[in-house]
């Protein structure tokens, strides 16, 4: 990405507000790189932190979007901080990304639509989210804050590795390359990509046919924002799962190596 890697502020602080923030200026602090963004999340709770983290001069990737209201949250936050910096006399020019996630969108409602619709919903919603993207990037209010000397903050896809063997290996690559955005693929993905001479063509700045799609689900009795939020709950739990697994593995090993030595 550019050269710019992430670090997870602890999962276990999702849901605490001041306690992220807090976390985050930390880890920025001790790591002392301009190439690292924290990763905070998306959710209500996060919100007031990413805006926090930015107008303390951290670079935030945003993570565990799942929609475009999502995304347009996350936005405003980074927008708010990167206000308040030119407000201040500060240097507006700090990094951020917003991180949507895609192919969880087609792995909750598997099996539940027709075939025609199939691997069809995370695109959509991408699609849906870029269009807003595009909108306010030429809004006047981001062409101020560009003028003060801000960095535009960019949509990153996440989960775009393909879960689905029946689709291609590069359906969320091809369908998503678009400017001003990041793809962040898993090796496999990245893989399969090295074997296609040609991705496509772009994705529509309009959005597309994405409207048209989302109806189709919504007549199939797909919620769209009931199922971005039970995602987005899903996605925050998944990451607690992982710390703690992660904790115990490092707790083991060094048991072991302070039983070893």
């Amino acid at each position: 990405m550019d050269g710019w890697v992430s670090l997870e502020v602890s999962p276990l602080l999702a849901y605490d507000t001041n306690r992220t923030i807090a976390a985050a200026k930390e880890l920025h602090s001790r790591a002392a790189r301009r190439n690292l963004f924290i990763k905070i999340p998306g959710t209500k709770e996060g919100l007031p932190a990413i805006e926090e983290a930015i107008f303390a001069g951290v670079p935030v990737n945003v993570t565990l979007l799942f929609s475009r209201e999502h995304y347009l949250a996350a936005a405003e936050a980074f927008l708010r901080g990167i206000e308040r910096r030119i407000e201040a006399g500060l240097n507006p020019a700090v990094g951020s990304v917003a991180s949507v996630f895609v192919s969880r969108w087609d792995g909750a409602i598997m099996g539940k639509v027709p075939d025609g619709l199939r691997n069809r919903l995370g695109i959509a919603i991408a699609a849906r989210t870029y269009k807003a993207a595009r909108g306010l990037l030429s809004s006047p209010r981001w062409h101020r804050v560009y003028s003060s000397g801000a960095w535009p903050q960019r949509l990153l896809w996440a989960s775009t590795g393909t879960k689905d063997p029946l689709a291609s290996d590069v359906l969320y690559v091809k369908a998503l390359a678009a400017p001003f955005t990041v793809n962040t693929m898993p090796e496999g993905t990245l893989k399969a990509l090295a074997k296609h001479s040609k991705l496509g063509d772009i994705m529509a700045a309009d959005g597309g046919d994405c409207e048209e799609v989302l109806a189709q689900f919504a007549d199939e009795g797909i919620d769209i924002d009931a199922l971005a939020a039970q995602l987005q709950e899903q996605g925050a739990k998944s990451f607690v799962n992982s710390w703690n697994e992660l904790m115990g593995v490092i707790a083991s090993k060094g048991a072991a190596l302070a039983k070893a030595g």
